[in-house]
């Protein structure tokens, strides 16, 4: 399945813009047979006189595959290049093209000895789904060239070129069931096939209700508050359950925390997953309760969508997909509640009030403390 997944990129591959994230901000280049005199990417134009220039990216038809491997070929990086490397988040995509977003690494080797990053990125192009990709300035002009490591039999090496940005951000042409998710099939799975190698998907399967029972609305009101930590939602939410006598839920739900821990430290689209099959448990338990009362729920699938969201795309809030975006839809298989209410707070309050909890930070909690970018988005 990945040589098949990789012959068929470079198959295509002209058609790909290429996207390293350098402090930040995406640089975007791509190839051709030729060069036309276009001037030279500046992420290479702007490399020291002996740099070694890599990368490698993630090829599998599977997704949960790819999002494995993303997250194992990081980590085999960060441990095993020599000093003198420097690693940076790369993409692969067609512009405007859903999922043809491939993720990856760039590697600038300033180690003065490229044998052992090269014998390193050999065996990974070998064992693992990723094509490899080394970078070469010509001797006879300031010009790159790109050389493929996936075939023997490859033609001649591509020239590197600028490319314009892409209309829409790359990384926002994979959030459709990878990122957030639409359907209960689709969240269902990706835990599925993750069930050999994480115990706790197994464990979470097993408390889905029987099948998503489409999006009908109880008999009696549901309510859901929304906002970041400390904003004030327990506060409403349980003053709201006595003033109406209504039911009080939280999503995720209370069934889900033992395993939380396990999925935090997955890749994204697993994670993601489970929040999102959350979710859908949430969603049972809202039409068994509003049978009988009233029910407030403290978060639910827009937090899901937000923090998915703002953690996939990179870079500025001008990033995010715009107002009326598909990727801001509810799921046609989840309950809609009647109201939804977001809370906000000034960011200096908020963060006072999370100082005196003196409680355990999640990484995207720790994330929203130091980054205002993410907080924004």
């Amino acid at each position: 399945m990945a040589r098949r997944a990789m012959m068929s990129l470079v198959a295509n591959w002209s058609s790909r813009v290429l996207s390293v994230e350098l402090d930040g901000a995406p640089f975007y280049f791509s190839t051709q047979e030729k060069h036309r005199g276009e001037e030279v990417p500046r992420v290479f134009s702007e490399a020291q006189e002996d740099a070694k220039l890599y990368s490698l990216l993630v090829c599998s038809d599977d997704k949960v595959t790819r999002a494995k491997c993303h997250a194992q070929l990081k980590d085999t990086l960060l441990r095993e290049l020599p000093p003198g490397c420097h690693l940076s988040p790369m993409s692969s995509f067609v512009p405007n093209v859903r999922d043809s977003l491939l993720k990856g690494y760039f590697v600038k080797d300033h180690s003065g000895s490229s044998s052992p990053t090269e014998l390193l990125l050999r065996d990974l192009s070998q064992r693992d789904p990723v094509l490899v990709c080394s970078y070469r300035k010509r001797e006879d002009n300031q010009l790159w060239t790109q050389h493929l490591w996936s075939r023997a039999d490859m033609p001649q090496d591509s020239y590197v070129v600028p490319s314009e940005a892409p209309e829409c951000h790359p990384s926002t042409l994979n959030i459709i069931n990878s990122d957030v998710f639409y359907s209960f099939e689709e969240a269902y799975e990706v835990l599925k096939k993750c069930g050999d190698i994480i115990p706790e998907a197994m464990s979470v399967l097993e408390l889905l209700p029987s099948g998503a029972e489409g999006r009908s609305k109880p008999d009696f009101p549901v309510i859901v508050i929304e906002g970041l930590d400390a904003t004030g939602k327990t506060t409403l939410t349980e003053s709201l359950r006595d003033a109406l006598g209504a039911t009080l839920l939280r999503s995720p739900p209370q069934c889900l925390a033992p395993m939380r821990a396990r999925f935090d430290r997955e890749p994204p689209l697993i994670r993601r997953a489970y929040f999102a099959l959350g979710n859908y448990i949430t969603a049972e338990q809202i039409r068994q309760k509003g049978a009988e009362t009233p029910v407030i729920v403290d978060r639910f699938w827009p937090s899901t969508a937000a923090y998915a969201i703002a953690t996939a795309v990179s870079g500025q809030v001008s990033n995010l997909p715009a107002e009326g975006s598909e990727v801001y839809r509810w799921p046609g298989d989840l309950l809609q509640p009647s109201l939804v209410v977001l809370l906000t707070l000034d960011p200096e309050e908020r963060k006072r009030r999370l100082s005196h909890r003196g409680q355990g930070e999640t990484e995207e909690e720790k994330e929203l403390g130091h980054n205002q970018l993410f907080r924004l988005k």
